[in-house]
């Protein structure tokens, strides 16, 4: 077929020339080289340029083309139909591989229910039942018991906080009290002050004392000495309660009790000594010799 090529197209050149030349006019063949050149050549061929094999050549080659695609895609279709197939009978097969499977192991399943005891779903049903009713009881038991801690750990930080509250409030009114009985000057006036105080803390022992020194101001000595006879039953080591004590006894002339008294408040508090002779409830005490040997060693120290 390639060796017949050149020839089928240098046949088709030259029937294009020809036709070419019967159509242009006879002055431009003679002045057109080529044309010439062309004509020379065909009258000078001695055998045709193709024959009728070759044409019937080419058609044949032509035709076994056509057959051999025509195979081709025959094939072709069958396989992927093949292809097709066999994937479908795998996923067949799989799926039935799968549901044999399940059954198997529904049946393994099944089967071992049945040797530990549960012979039906009803059983199984009814120990579900049972252990889920058991956990949730323990939980919520479990729940209720947290619950009741934390309330109870409410409550009493509950409470916690309102007696803080009842005692800040109180501080507060206390303090309040005592600004008003430290600028007080009327003795009488303070006396009332320090009953409030003592109303809301009967124990307090310094508004005892103080209240002690403003009866004996007032001139209730008696008075004074059973309020700081109170004070000192409530804290012995609160030496201002000896000291009010010891103004009292001096004042209703019980000088050995007030020397005592006096001897006992300097020890616990050494502070006191600066004030021994500025207290004029001791006036009383400046004969007696002990009192006097107390002044002078305050003196030298």
């Amino acid at each position: 077929m390639k060796k017949f090529l050149p020839i089928i197209l240098w046949l088709g050149l030259a029937c294009q020339s020809a036709i070419a030349a019967q159509n242009e006019p006879a002055t431009q063949n003679s002045t057109d080289p080529q044309m010439q050149q062309a004509e020379q050549k065909v009258e000078t061929l001695k055998e045709p340029l193709y024959t009728p094999f070759i044409e019937r050549y080419v058609l044949d080659e032509i035709k076994s083309l056509r057959q051999e695609q025509l195979l081709m895609r025959s094939e072709m279709i069958d396989k992927i139909a093949n292809s097709k197939l066999e994937s479908s009978d795998r996923a067949l097969r799989y799926t039935s591989d799968t549901v044999n499977n399940v059954f198997f192991i529904i049946t393994a399943a099944a089967s071992v229910l049945v040797l530990m005891g549960w012979r039906s779903l009803r059983d199984i049903q009814t120990q579900i039942e049972e252990h889920v009713s058991q956990k949730v009881s323990k939980v919520s038991q479990e729940y209720e018991h947290r619950l009741k801690d934390v309330e109870e750990k409410l409550k009493r930080r509950s409470e916690q906080i309102l007696l803080a509250q009842e005692e800040i409030s109180l501080s507060n009114q206390l303090h309040a009290l005592w600004m008003r009985a430290g600028l007080e000057t009327n003795p009488q006036q303070r006396v009332k002050i320090y009953d409030e105080i003592l109303a809301l803390n009967k124990d307090d022992v310094e508004a005892i004392t103080y209240k002690a020194d403003a009866v004996i101001e007032l001139g209730e000595c008696e008075w004074a000495l059973s309020l700081s006879t109170k004070a000192i039953e409530l804290d012995i080591n609160y030496a201002l309660a000896y000291w009010q004590r010891a103004c009292a006894e001096a004042a209703l002339g019980q000088t050995e009790a007030a020397l005592a008294d006096i001897n006992i408040a300097l020890e616990k508090s050494p502070a006191l000594m600066t004030e021994l002779s500025n207290e004029t409830m001791f006036e009383s005490l400046y004969e007696i010799e002990a009192f006097q040997a107390l002044l002078n060693k305050v003196a030298v120290s």
